[in-house]
């Protein structure tokens, strides 16, 4: 028997190596090159392979490079809540009203946008979003407006409204899968109990489809925090994120090792802050829990919520006036570690799946 599970294991390593080693060559590498180039620094035309963490105090401390990476945040995290809470009702209708003959079709619309190349669907919000676009000008001609909006294009709006028409295919697919997956007998089991429809959705239907959830947070934060092109055509200076800065240390600047700097700090800032986020959505469910939900549960799970957000906004306003630039962020950063950590290890997962 030993035998025989070590020869399949010898047979499962044979058959996984090439995928291992592709994986290495195409993910590992690159990222460990990155790394590599943050610890160096560029003198003129030539880079000093000294190892140095001047790049990181330049980059922690430079209120330029703090305020990008906080708006990049920022914007990810606007344009994740409004394309899940938009694609919700989407995939919700085609996985409860659209006849199963029907759902095929339905998916495969969802889908054209990608049939355009993402170029042209940036250039056209750019029309549609001018100052003498559509939009605007049918806002002028009902007279809800006098004169065209100047705040839709070349800010922080427009990547917001861009980014989340590009990414709803990519929210709406995995909630349909989490929904398509409801046994719905449960729901009928709900109703039986005396539930109505609405607290039906939220004590059955939403936290069995809280994985399709989770999967469309991370499927649209995580890219967008990175997204370069579309804050380049029509962020305008207002919508300017990290990805801009680090093409321009790189290509403008030739200065490789700060944009591989910033590039890990992104990468850092992104892990740190999911993390933080969903397992504190985990906390917040488990308070309301322990106090049998409803609207207490809701308030107590509010309460911690403002707690938890505000210690963070009050260290991020006042924290560099005791603890400078970087002591500032390195405390958010480990509140927002530990904190995170503390909750993965000591509360398990709720009814909610995260």
């Amino acid at each position: 028997m030993g035998q025989g599970l070590t020869r399949e294991a010898r047979q499962g390593l044979i058959t996984l190596s090439p995928a291992l080693v592709f994986a290495i060559l195409l993910l590992a590498v690159p990222l460990l090159t990155i790394i590599l180039f943050s610890f160096w620094t560029q003198n003129f035309l030539e880079i000093d392979r000294t190892l140095t963490l001047e790049n990181y105090r330049e980059a922690l401390t430079d209120p330029l490079y703090r305020a990008l990476m906080m708006r990049s945040l920022r914007i990810s995290a606007s344009v994740t809540a409004v394309t899940v809470i938009l694609a919700f009702p989407i995939a919700y209708y085609i996985s409860f009203y659209v006849r199963p003959e029907k759902k095929a079709l339905w998916l495969f619309l969802i889908t054209i946008p990608f049939w355009t190349s993402y170029l042209i669907r940036i250039f056209l919000w750019r029309v549609i979003l001018a100052y003498d676009g559509p939009i605007n000008g049918t806002l002028v001609e009902l007279g809800l407006i006098e004169e065209p909006l100047p705040w839709i294009l070349y800010n922080a709006n427009a990547v917001v409204i861009t980014l989340a028409h590009a990414f709803a295919p990519f929210a709406i697919l995995p909630i349909f899968v989490s929904l398509e997956k409801i046994d719905r007998n449960l729901l009928e089991a709900a109703k039986d109990l005396g539930e109505g429809a609405v607290m039906t959705f939220f004590r059955v239907t939403l936290p069995l489809a809280m994985p399709g959830v989770l999967a469309a947070v991370l499927i649209v934060f995580i890219p967008t925090v990175g997204d370069y092109v579309t804050p380049r055509l029509v962020g305008g200076s207002g919508g300017t994120m990290i990805a801009n800065m680090i093409y321009v240390q790189i290509f403008d600047l030739s200065n490789r090792p700060m944009g591989a700097t910033l590039a890990v700090v992104a990468m850092l800032s992104v892990t740190i802050t999911l993390a933080w986020a969903i397992l504190h959505v985990r906390f917040w469910v488990h308070l309301s829990d322990r106090v049998g939900g409803g609207a207490a549960g809701l308030a107590l799970a509010g309460v911690a919520a403002v707690v938890d957000i505000g210690v963070l906004w009050g260290l991020w306003h006042y924290g560099e006036a005791w603890l400078g630039p970087a002591g500032t962020l390195g405390a958010m950063a480990a509140i927002m570690a530990g904190g995170a950590v503390a909750i993965a290890v000591f509360l398990p997962k709720g009814r909610w799946g995260i």
